[in-house]
């Protein structure tokens, strides 16, 4: 694909090449002398963690392509973005001496788009006052290790993956999360580390016309309704709407709010699915670049659903400005009838946003002479956000951010909460009534603020700022006709999504799974139990889903993750869940025979599994790890859609069945996903454990089958220590033999 307004820049690859050592330097002091002490001081588990070997390779990052944007920018900004690329021969070993556990990476891929904004712009050398860097959009992330399944065996990191690991490291490095680099001394740091939303888009998610019907009946004949539901992305803000039971023309009416703090760049992301028992059918997809709703502030319309033969969907997006004075402010609220309403929540009227600097002279907590470990509760209304806790101290630094979405600025408060998170007490908190905002200069506070139930002098310092969020409707003649700029994904998506490995999806295909849907949630960090709960009890550990599900509850985290990595639904047991039969077994004879046709196949003619085994004593489960298949066998002429299933035999229950995701069109997938069961070590070498590679197809669909089959007996003495082992696949998972 080529992008005219993209550059190539050769310059700036020799010169990062000449810099490469001393890149190198600073990473392994990043490293030793920030990511070292936070690992240790996270948990009492990791406090002797470290680093033992970092040497991050001779292979220096390259640049392929620069943009710099000319329009819709600040005067005293240089907005560029870079095409990055990085695929590194890197050795970090770590080990955590209290547990004797070794794991590091071998090799290190990342690709994506890098923002880089160089402001403000001063008369003065060096003539740029700071430097910010961070990724628009989460880029592709591929780390291969060694050791992992030792490291996750260690208490306080056996809830985690590896998928789990990328998708948290991902998160770090996109919007809001953002690397500073002040370049003069002068320059107002804390300016650059207050970032303020350019805007607030709100998306009133109607209706939907003329969908495709994707439920069929009697084998196709009889054609039926969906069951839509739509998912809503800017950057990682992550929205999903209820579903609608059998309807093609559903009615949602529900509304979301999100807050953009780019653009150039960011686009408003809309997938529409079919809920379905066993996976997700994807009904149509829609990018609108944000640009657009910048300039019209107000669209209502209809527009034509992209990758689908039919359907359209009728939204209303409001670009929302943030204005620093409080005279629109009763105009707003009668426009969102905050006025009447006494509840705390409903649309927003107001944003907040809080810089939480630092405390001092805090308390020794419930010990005396004792130094606690400091957090801040925030609290506006339902909403609740928590900070990092700082180790061992009573005069913590944070520099944190956070942002409330406030539905009556003069009738909330905000509550600040500060407690020890080692013995769970409170060392002080005061509550600021948000209509003392509306009275300060540039509805802006920067001061200490003195706790009460506290220690004499105990303050905190922060920064805090009310934003007035204003729907300014431009003048315009009554014959100007506007729509807003649909991207067409022939450009913008499946390049991004292709244009760096083809061969493997960068993520899941959009039908290949689907967001656990969380009820509504109102405490941005303390998720984890609700999301929990709505996980099914069969899926391998994941990291809390934090999907926004409705107007109630308009909470947009800094920290949200893509349904790529969420748990995959179970399918219900139905006439085709189980393929593992006699006739399948017999069809794939009769294929082989086909493929053969008069030429040999070689060694393994239906390809070979990766995997890693071994029994925890200590979590009293057997991991196994689906590494990739290698020279599958192809379905049709596309390839194949393989997944793999397990069962722990003689255990054949739904409950007992294990599914990697699909992987779409391909014969050399990679899942890298960890699942376990529970059993002793004594039960598991009585058991079998019984492996099929599968095709996935429709419902009842003729391409559903499958590829091979493998049977591991699991009686072995090496079962405890693991092992990682290559094998082949057979027609019934008879003889298996190891590959490697």
């Amino acid at each position: 694909v080529h992008f005219p307004d993209t550059e190539r820049a050769e310059w700036l690859n020799k010169t990062v090449k000449q810099m490469w050592p001393f890149i190198c330097q600073f990473i392994e002091k990043l490293f030793r002398e920030t990511i070292e002490p936070a690992v240790r001081g996270a948990n009492n588990h990791l406090s002797t963690f470290s680093f033992t070997k970092i040497d991050i390779g001779h292979q220096p990052l390259r640049i392929n392509g620069v943009k710099v944007y000319t329009e819709n920018v600040d005067k005293r900004q240089i907005i560029l973005d870079l095409q990055i690329s990085f695929v590194g021969n890197c050795e970090v070993d770590l080990e955590i001496k209290r547990y004797f556990c070794r794991a590091g990476v071998k090799s290190i891929q990342i690709h994506g788009t890098m923002r880089v904004i160089l402001e403000p712009l001063i008369g003065d050398m060096p003539l740029i006052g700071a430097l910010s860097l961070f990724f628009l959009r989460k880029p592709l992330l591929e780390i291969n290790w060694t050791g992992l399944t030792n490291l996750l065996d260690v208490p306080g990191l056996n809830g985690l993956s590896d998928t789990i690991i990328l998708d948290i490291i991902s998160n770090y490095l996109v919007l809001p999360n953002r690397i500073t680099v002040p370049l003069v001394s002068e320059v107002q740091i804390a300016q650059l580390r207050f970032p303020i939303p350019k805007g607030v888009l709100r998306i009133h998610f109607i209706e939907a016309q003329d969908l495709e019907g994707k439920d069929t009946y009697l084998k196709g004949i009889v054609k039926g309704k969906s069951d839509p539901y739509g998912i809503i992305r800017v950057g990682n803000q992550i929205f999903q709407s209820k579903v609608i039971k059998e309807n093609l023309n559903p009615r949602w009416n529900e509304v979301y709010e999100a807050l953009v703090y780019e653009h150039p760049g960011q686009e408003l992301e809309i997938e529409l699915f079919d809920e379905d028992p066993d996976k997700d059918d994807f009904l149509g997809s829609l990018m609108i670049d944000l640009i657009e709703v910048e300039k019209e502030r107000l669209l209502d319309e209809w527009f034509t659903l992209d990758e689908v033969s039919k359907g359209k969907l009728h939204l209303k997006l409001e670009w929302l400005t943030l204005m620093p004075t409080a005279e629109n402010l009763d105009k707003v609220l009668t426009s969102i009838r905050a006025d009447k309403d006494q509840a705390n929540d409903g649309l927003s009227s107001a944003l907040l946003i809080l810089y939480l600097d630092s405390a001092r002279n805090l308390p020794s907590g419930k010990k005396i002479n004792s130094n606690p470990n400091p957090l801040v509760l925030l609290s506006v209304g339902h909403k609740a956000q928590e900070s990092k806790i700082r180790y061992k101290t009573n005069e913590p630094v944070w520099e944190e951010n956070f942002t409330f979405f406030v539905h009556n600025p003069k009738r909330q408060d905000l509550e600040v909460e500060v407690r020890d998170e080692q013995h769970q007490c409170s060392l002080g908190n005061f509550k600021l009534p948000l209509s003392q905002l509306l009275e300060s200069e540039d509805l802006t506070m920067h001061q200490r603020f003195h706790l009460s139930n506290s220690g004499p002098n105990s303050t905190i310092n922060m920064k805090i700022a009310l934003r007035v969020l204003s729907l300014e409707k431009q003048a315009r003649s009554p014959d100007h006709q506007h729509s807003a700029q649909v991207k067409r994904p022939s450009v913008s998506k499946d390049a991004r999504k292709t244009s760096f490995k083809p061969q493997v999806p960068v993520s899941p295909p959009p039908d290949s799974n689907k967001p656990v849907p969380a009820s509504p949630v109102t405490d941005s960090d303390k998720k984890t139990d609700t999301a929990e709960k709505s996980q099914p009890p069969n899926a391998s550990p994941q990291w809390p889903t934090d999907l926004s599900r409705s107007s109630s509850s308009l909470h947009a985290s800094n920290f949200s993750y893509s349904p790529s990595h969420l748990s995959v639904k179970e399918p219900t047991p139905s006439i085709a869940s189980d393929i593992s039969l006699p006739i399948a077994t017999q069809e794939l004879r009769q294929r082989l025979r086909q493929l053969e046709n008069g030429t040999t196949l070689g060694q393994s003619p239906l390809g070979q599994i990766q995997l890693t085994i071994r029994h925890s004593s200590q979590r009293n489960k057997l991991i196994v790890v689906v590494h990739a298949c290698r020279n599958l066998i192809a379905f049709s002429e596309e390839g194949s859609d393989p997944y793999v299933r397990m069962y722990l035999l003689p255990d054949k229950r739904r409950s007992g069945r294990r599914k990697t995701h699909v992987s779409k069109k391909t014969l050399n997938p990679v899942f890298d996903q960890i699942f376990d069961f529970s059993v002793s070590l004594p039960e598991v070498q009585r058991r079998t454990l019984d492996v099929a590679v599968k095709n996935s197809g429709g419902f009842l669909s003729k391409d559903k089958g499958l590829l091979g089959k493998l049977l591991i007996p699991l009686a072995s003495e090496e079962l405890a220590k693991g092992w990682t082992q290559w094998y082949d696949l057979t027609e019934d998972g008879t003889r298996p033999q190891g590959a490697s």
